[in-house]
């Protein structure tokens, strides 16, 4: 049976001159994670963890290093 992706979130946030979209959502028992620059859209990171906030701060801390 396939899953579904649950308690979907997603922000806006800025990292130096670029805003970033953050989306994370709960699929099975893990929370999946990926940022994108806004304008054109491409994925930068993504991340998978047990918790949102530990996906997020993985997948921003892949962001900000491509970013730099």
């Amino acid at each position: 049976m396939a899953q579904t992706p649950k308690n979907h979130q997603t922000r806006t946030e800025a990292i130096g001159k670029w805003t970033v979209r953050i989306r994370s959502y709960q699929l099975g028992d893990a929370y999946i994670c990926t940022v994108d620059n806004v304008s054109p859209g491409a994925v930068i990171s993504r991340s998978t963890a047990e918790t949102r906030a530990d996906a997020e701060s993985e997948a921003l801390a892949q962001a900000k290093a491509a970013m730099a």
